[in-house]
């Protein structure tokens, strides 16, 4: 699998796939859609589809692929290996999400939670299989959240197909456990070949499983924390094992306004802001304002 443009740059997305079999834009198809590494602190979240003609599942499920979770990492790579072989009648495409696109999604000032970036990010790839010309009738999904509404969503987005999300969806439907194949090869690649753009020394790359209550990825969180700027950008700030070492172990922040907000005993009303006329303020204004010479507007 050629991750290149994920180790060129790994701090936003990236979206790759295979060729598509010619006969997976003439016959009806079927797509499944999985994800590997929701859960942990460390690392991207991949999230891939998998397709074939409806005609040819039987030839998938001969293959005996199964929920990645189950498979071993050889097995994983084995699985996927046949699939690439039978590129004639099987497609797939992922999009890699790093940790730092989920941290500033989760944390931006509208926040945007994981749950929502994970079905906007199934919805693309179902889209993207579409705009690549696959005939796509039947799609099965690996449920987030309740899996009523989230087959609603995408039964309203893709009306013309017929729609199925379960929980599990990973070892009831081949399609659904070819797609979990390839999302967790592309993640273990993607993790074990990871470019830190931060130059740390005595880097380890003993991080253990990367989930949060794994000792050893605590341990490594402790022992890469810089005071200043947190952590690398191979961690998600926006979990809270990463803040908790944070709040003890980095630096605390002193805004400049917050000794003078914490002094007032009662906070103001939005409307006290306005219509304040030529009234003076014993409070001098960020330096931003002065640097820029700018000053309140008593009239318009």
């Amino acid at each position: 699998m050629d991750l290149s443009e994920l180790e060129r740059d790994n701090t936003g997305r990236c979206r790759l796939g295979s060729p598509v079999p010619a006969v997976c834009c003439k016959e009806p198809c079927a797509l499944g859609v999985d994800e590997a590494g929701r859960g942990p602190v460390l690392g991207p979240m991949v999230y891939a589809i998998c397709y074939c003609p409806l005609s040819r599942l039987a030839d998938l499920e001969a293959l005996k692929v199964a929920d990645s979770k189950t498979l071993s990492e050889n097995e994983r790579q084995r699985l996927f290996a046949e699939m690439e072989k039978d590129g004639d009648y099987v497609g797939w495409a992922l999009d890699v999400l790093s940790p730092n696109l989920i941290s500033t999604s989760m944390l931006g000032r509208v926040k945007y939670n994981l749950n929502s970036l994970s079905h906007d990010t199934a919805s693309g790839l179902i889209q993207f299989a579409l705009d690549q010309g696959v005939n796509v009738t039947q799609v099965f999904v690996d449920t987030v959240g309740m899996p009523e509404t989230y087959q609603a969503r995408l039964q309203k987005h893709f009306p013309g197909m017929e729609v199925t999300v379960k929980a599990k969806a990973d070892s009831l439907y081949p399609v659904v456990s070819a797609a979990s194949i390839c999302a967790k090869v592309a993640r273990d690649q993607a993790v074990k070949n990871w470019q830190f753009v931060e130059n740390l020394e005595d880097l380890d790359s003993d991080y253990g499983s990367g989930y949060p209550n794994d000792p050893k990825t605590k341990a490594w969180l402790r022992k890469h924390v810089e005071p200043v700027f947190g952590f690398p950008q191979f961690v998600r700030f926006s979990w809270s094992t990463a803040q908790a070492i944070l709040e003890k172990e980095a630096e605390g922040v002193i805004w400049e306004d917050s000794a003078a907000e914490e002094a007032q005993e009662q906070p103001r009303k939005i409307t006290s802001y306005f219509n304040q006329g030529l009234q003076t303020s014993s409070r001098l204004p960020h330096p931003y304002f002065q640097e820029c010479g700018l000053e309140a507007a008593t009239s318009l």
